[in-house]
């Protein structure tokens, strides 16, 4: 199967959980995005309940817990994410307050009514943007807090390569107006949206990738599965290093009413 033709979830989910385990971030992000985001949310107690959603080994988590004097619970689908993410708690002193938990966004281990904040940094694809914004939204106090990054358009139009590509990957994916309309419908007052900057591609999510790669490649040397996996995030860079003017992660951040 050639990369144009293959999607990320036609690989073997053992060996991309192995491939994401051997990097910090699971997806474009970074530090600084993760804390422009947090300074939105006006009003959370002083002691918040926030679950991150997807959260992976915890990169996005570890900045929030150093904002918050909150509780953290991050979840996700990986136990080796999990894993890692209590090590890295523990290494940072975080584990009374910062704790993972093996779970599916589509159950989440919640009371209603319970969040003052969920937070979900590359994963809400996963379940898709209006089913998690209408799935998770019971789980929020009123005037409790969502703030996701979705893949989103930045044009109405782009070119058939890069359109095609992510219809594939991910056909919920639209533009920023009409993701905002969707939070709207969804029950949430859209209080900021804004576009995560190129370098927490370049930066955070591919350059880390590249030495990891090799090593990858090294442990699992003629196995096919393994090549193909490394050749798609390849592919997956070059696409974004010739069409990242038409599409990108976007933060949005919504209010339960």
């Amino acid at each position: 199967m050639s990369n144009e033709q293959s999607n990320i979830t036609d690989f073997n989910i053992n060996l991309i959980c192995e491939y994401f385990s051997n990097v910090q971030r699971q997806g474009p992000g970074s530090p600084e995005a993760t804390r422009q985001a947090y300074a939105f949310l006006d009003h959370l107690p002083e002691f918040p309940r926030i679950a991150d959603i997807g959260c992976g080994t915890g990169g996005q988590t570890m900045v929030l817990a150093s904002l918050t004097s909150g509780h953290i619970t991050g979840m996700d689908l990986f136990p080796r994410f999990i894993e890692l993410f209590q090590q890295n708690a523990a290494h940072l002193g975080l584990q009374d307050r910062v704790q993972g938990v093996v779970a599916s966004m589509e159950q989440l281990p919640f009371e209603p009514n319970s969040l003052d904040l969920i937070w979900c940094e590359g994963a809400i694809y996963n379940i898709g943007f209006q089913r998690g914004l209408a799935e998770w939204k019971p789980f929020l106090k009123d005037g409790g807090y969502l703030a996701v990054t979705e893949a989103s358009w930045f044009t109405p139009q782009r070119p058939a390569e890069i359109h095609d590509f992510w219809m594939d990957a991910y056909p919920e994916m639209d533009t920023i107006p009409n993701k905002v309309a969707q939070m709207q419908q969804a029950g949430y007052v859209p209080v900021a949206t804004f576009i995560i900057p190129e370098t927490c591609w370049t930066d955070h999510f591919f350059a880390p990738q590249v030495p990891a790669q090799e090593l990858f490649l090294k442990k699992y040397a003629g196995v096919k599965a393994a090549e193909d996996l490394v050749a798609y995030m390849r592919h997956e860079a070059r696409l974004y290093a010739q069409y990242k003017e038409y599409y990108g992660y976007v933060f949005y951040i919504g209010k339960k009413i």
